[in-house]
C-alpha cells in the first residue's frame, strides 16, 4: 500500500523560506513522476512543481526562480524548497505520485491532478504580510 506523508508546513512572513518534505512508503514504481500541488478553499488544486524519477524538474510559472523541487530516488523522498514566499503562496500543499504510467515522459501531464493516483494528507503553509 502506497503512503505519502508530508511535513514541513508552517506560518512564515513574506520573504521567508520553508522546506516541505514528502516520504513515500510502499512506492515501487521505477519510471515515475512525483509532484507538489496546492489548494485554497474554493479553488481547484494547482500544480506547483513536479520531478521525474531521473531528476528532471518542472515548475509552475508562479514559482519559477523561487521554489526548488528535489528527489531522493533511493529513499523515495520528495522535497520542495520554497524561498521568497508571498501571501499568494498560502495554501494546503499536497504531495502526489503517479503509477509510472508514462515511462517515456513521466511528467508530461504533471499539471493535471488527475494524472496522479496517490496523494498525501496535505501540510499547511501560511504566509503573512
Amino acid at each position: 500500500q502506497v503512503q505519502l506523508v508530508e511535513s514541513g508546513g508552517d506560518s512564515v512572513q513574506t520573504g521567508g523560506s520553508l522546506t516541505l518534505s514528502c516520504a513515500a512508503s510502499g512506492y515501487t514504481y521505477s519510471a515515475y513522476c512525483m509532484g507538489w500541488f496546492r489548494q485554497v478553499p474554493g479553488k481547484e488544486r494547482e500544480g506547483v512543481a513536479a520531478v521525474a524519477y531521473d531528476g528532471t524538474p518542472n515548475y509552475a510559472d508562479s514559482v519559477k526562480g523561487r521554489f526548488i523541487i528535489s528527489l531522493d530516488n533511493v529513499k523515495k523522498t520528495l522535497s520542495l524548497q520554497m524561498n521568497n514566499l508571498k501571501p499568494g503562496d498560502t495554501a494546503l500543499y499536497y504531495c502526489a505520485a503517479d503509477s509510472g504510467q508514462m515511462p517515456l515522459w513521466p511528467c508530461a501531464n504533471w499539471q493535471s491532478a488527475g494524472h496522479f493516483g496517490y496523494w498525501g494528507q496535505g501540510t499547511q503553509v501560511t504566509v503573512s504580510s
